[in-house]
Order: C-alpha cells, then sequence, then structure tokens
C-alpha cells in the first residue's frame, strides 16, 4: 500500500501498461513504440526531434519542456528491453500485470517504469512556470551495446542554443544516486591457422591452441592489474571471455578459432594502454607462428564501441541538485555499463537514479513495485516545484 499516493501516479501505471505492450528487442526496430511516444507528445502540444539510424528503422528523440535557457536538466531513458525467450514467466510478459503491489511485465524495471513517471509529469511541467528547462531522452539499442546514448547526448548539447547541465539516466537503482558505474568494450578475436592431422599438431599452427595462448594472457593480465577501486564488485577491472568457436572434429588441427572477449573497466583504467598491450602480443605471437605457417593471421573486430565509465564526483552540480529533489541521499556505484558515462562525456553532470531493482531486470517475472513508482513521480514534481523557482 501506496502512502501519500501522487495524483499521477495513476496515470503514470496506465502510460506503463501500454509501454510494455511494444516488444521492442535491442537491435530491432523501435518504431512501433517510439510512434506512441510522438502521439503522446503531439496530444501536449510539446515539439520534439528524432535522431534516426541510417536505415530509417530505428531513432531516438529528444524535446524541451520549458524555455530556451541555459542550466536545464535531461531526463534519459531507453525504449528498448532484453528478450523473454527461454524465460519461465508466470504471466504474459507484454501485459503489465499488478500482484501485491508489484507491477510485472518486460520492461516494467529496466526501463519503461522511469519513462512512464516522465511522459505522466509533462502535462505538470508544461503547467509549470518554468525558469529552467527540462528535456526528454530516450534512446534506443541501449541493451545491445548503448549503441545510440553518445549521438543523443552529442545532439541534445549541440542542437540548442542554450546548454543543458544535468543529466538523470532512470536506470533502476532503487532511487538511489548513483555516482558511478564500469565502462565496457568488447571485441571479437579470430584466428587463422593451418588445417591437419592432428597428429602433425608441431608442424601445423592450430588456431584453437593459438586462441588459447590469447584468452589465457587477458586472463594474466586481469589478475595482474593493480588499479583499484571499492566502489564497485569487483573493485578491478575485469576481462572476461565469453564465447568461443572452432574446430570441426577432434583429430583435425583448427584452422580458424573466434573468441569473444569484454573488458570492464573502472575508471581508474587506462583502457587505451591495456588493449595496445593486447594487440602487441598478439602481432608478436603472429610474427612467431608465421615462421611455421606464413598464413597465420590473428584478426581483431569491436564488437560494439566502448561505453565510457560514469565517475561523478561526491561534489557535482548534479549531486547538490538531486538533494534537493530525492529522498534517498545515500551515493552509491554499480559494475554494469549504461549511457550515463556517455552522457557524463558529452559534458553533463550526469547521475543514474531511477525506480526499481536492478536485480529485477533481464529476468523472468520482472517486476518494478507501484512505490518505487510513487517515488519517482514525487521526485520529478519537486524538480518542476525547484525549476519553476530558478
Amino acid at each position: 500500500m501506496v502512502q501519500h499516493k501522487h495524483p499521477l501516479l495513476d496515470k503514470t501505471i496506465q502510460i506503463l501498461s501500454d509501454l510494455v505492450a511494444f516488444d521492442g528487442l535491442g537491435g530491432e526496430s523501435n518504431l512501433p513504440i517510439l510512434g506512441y511516444i510522438k502521439k503522446y507528445l503531439d496530444e501536449q502540444d510539446v515539439p520534439y526531434t528524432l535522431i534516426p539510424n541510417a536505415e530509417g528503422n530505428k531513432a531516438s528523440l529528444h524535446a524541451r519542456i520549458g524555455p530556451a535557457a541555459d542550466g536545464g536538466l535531461v531526463l534519459s531513458g531507453h525504449m528498448d528491453v532484453v528478450p523473454v525467450k527461454g524465460q519461465d514467466w508466470h504471466t504474459d510478459p507484454f501485459v503489465l500485470t499488478e500482484k501485491e503491489g508489484l507491477l510485472y511485465a518486460r520492461g516494467s524495471c529496466d526501463m519503461k517504469g522511469f519513462l512512464a513517471c516522465c511522459l505522466a509529469m509533462v502535462p505538470f511541467f508544461k503547467e509549470k512556470d518554468l525558469q529552467t528547462p527540462i528535456y526528454l531522452a530516450f534512446s534506443y539499442d541501449e541493451e545491445v551495446g548503448c549503441l545510440a546514448g553518445e549521438e543523443l547526448a552529442y545532439a541534445i548539447m549541440t542542437s540548442y542554443v542554450e546548454k543543458p547541465k544535468y543529466a538523470i539516466i532512470g536506470e533502476p537503482s532503487m532511487m538511489q544516486p548513483i555516482v558511478g558505474h564500469k565502462g565496457i568494450i568488447i571485441y571479437k578475436t579470430t584466428v587463422h591457422g593451418s588445417a591437419g592431422h592432428s597428429s602433425r599438431i608441431k608442424q601445423e599452427v592450430s588456431a584453437i591452441h593459438t586462441a588459447a595462448k590469447l584468452i589465457l594472457w587477458l586472463e594474466e593480465k586481469m589478475m595482474s592489474l593493480t588499479e583499484t577501486d571499492d566502489r564497485f564488485v569487483p573493485n578491478h577491472t575485469s576481462i572476461h571471455v565469453g564465447m568461443v568457436n572452432g574446430g570441426i572434429a577432434p583429430n583435425v588441427i583448427a584452422d580458424k578459432c573466434t573468441f569473444f572477449w569484454d573488458v570492464r573497466q573502472i575508471p581508474e583504467t587506462n583502457l587505451e594502454a591495456l588493449l595496445n598491450e593486447y594487440f602487441d602480443y598478439a602481432k608478436k605471437l603472429e610474427a612467431e607462428l608465421r615462421t611455421k605457417f606464413a598464413g597465420t593471421a590473428i584478426v581483431h573486430e569491436m564488437d560494439h564501441p566502448n561505453v565510457t565509465p560514469l565517475d561523478t564526483a561526491a561534489d557535482a552540480p548534479i549531486i547538490a541538485l538531486l538533494s534537493q529533489i530525492n529522498e534517498r541521499q545515500d551515493l552509491g556505484t554499480v559494475a554494469y555499463a549504461a549511457e550515463a558515462g556517455q552522457f557524463s562525456e558529452a559534458g553533463f553532470s550526469t547521475i543514474i537514479c531511477g525506480p526499481g531493482d536492478i536485480a529485477q531486470a533481464h529476468r523472468a517475472n520482472e517486476f518494478v513495485s507501484v512505490e518505487q513508482l510513487n517515488n519517482c513521480v514525487v521526485m520529478l514534481d519537486k524538480l518542476g516545484e525547484l525549476f519553476e523557482k530558478q
């Protein structure tokens, strides 16, 4: 039972019910859910700008409510979700279902709950005589690598005459202010060796054996890293190999092996130096093996671009602002990556703060509590009140 229910809570839940009905996965077109949001903003007479992808089947959206004045705040979230296939759902994942104060559906927590709160508050923001603007920023393909976040952040920073100052990324944090997250970059390494009978292992170049050396190097490198940041768990940069594929038979020397690996870096890690060290090792190994087989090759491809870590200082302007509108004051960090680092790099004083628990994200029977949505709406209400005075 929610105490001090906000007048716009029911509207928020209705909008969330509409949003979760769209099953747009990361990597797929987001035009259906985008169409719903456009229609809603049209009805509220709020102009918006779209940032389409090259194919025209996806787009991010940003909009301003209030005057063309410096110092505004961006409310940002993503429209896409992760798959439900293979998960043991007890309700229809694309129908919002309430049970004992919990709202079940794919994306209810991550992160359509925050989008619903923002959209429900649009009429409230419009009624206010805002002296400082509030922006909406909704992206696509966050769940497959934060692919649109950087472009969206820089578009907002450069599209308006005025300069926005703050950004709140509404990832589920139980409304706790999150000041840091790890970055992530993913690579694919492909080793080309020479096929042959397995009895000739010393005469040929096994792509699998070579890949194993590279994978072992990555693990040993992780174990040797000295930078730590106790705000994170684990408190260091992690390097992980998640997929390996190679070989055609047990008795055939593999002439090709591919593996995917990621680096989740703390802000203190020099990512460029770490990557270059790995590439240099691979280059030396390649040269050594070419004396045995001239066609040996080790090829690296970025699977998706680096997502910048977030490292917001305790005295950052967004911390002082949030302390005026949010009940929770305890600062935290998270080990996952998000678009917050991209907004910070674009020049915004940035924080993560949104309804729901990240422990519920990406799993069967995902939910957000009604109380969490109410707390978020209350925070946005206070934001409107504050920006009417400033």
